[in-house]
């Protein structure tokens, strides 16, 4: 039996707009703010290109390169962040994710998806990294509205 892993994989797309970056990053800080979680948000283009940033008031300092990070993960393995973390709780040979440098293994990345393909990428740091997540598919599901 042969497998045609070609059919399976999720295509790039042309890069997100500006005006999709900002509707993404607008409704991820909303969804932090009423919660009362100071966040960085990152979105990043279909090439892993940052589009925009956003620190909140009081959101540490560390999560500006942390969110980056995560949304060029999602981006550039057409994935969710979740996965790596995932992995690596398994141990054994998923351990070697840790020799990559160029993924964060922690929740709160996803890629964001128009007609099936990815145009970018949002990423999420500030609280404990479900919180993140949380945040990050608020953002997400901006796109779906435009």
């Amino acid at each position: 039996m042969t497998i045609d892993r070609a059919s399976s994989v999720v295509p790039y797309g042309p890069p997100l707009s500006l005006a999709d970056a900002r509707a993404v990053v607008q409704a991820a800080e909303e969804f932090a703010l009423e919660r009362g979680w100071p966040m960085v948000i990152a979105v990043v283009d279909s090439a892993c290109h940052l589009q925009l940033l956003q620190r909140m008031d009081q959101a540490q300092l560390g999560s500006i390169r942390v969110s980056r990070q995560k949304a060029e993960t999602a981006v550039a393995f057409r994935r969710p962040t979740v996965v790596f973390q995932d992995a690596l709780g398994q141990g054994g040979s998923h351990l070697r994710l840790l020799a990559m440098d160029n993924l964060m293994p922690l929740e709160g990345g996803l890629p964001l998806l128009r007609n099936g393909a990815v145009i970018g990428g949002i990423g999420v740091s500030g609280m404990q990294s479900d919180q993140d997540a949380q945040v990050a598919v608020a953002g997400a599901a901006a796109l779906r509205d435009r």
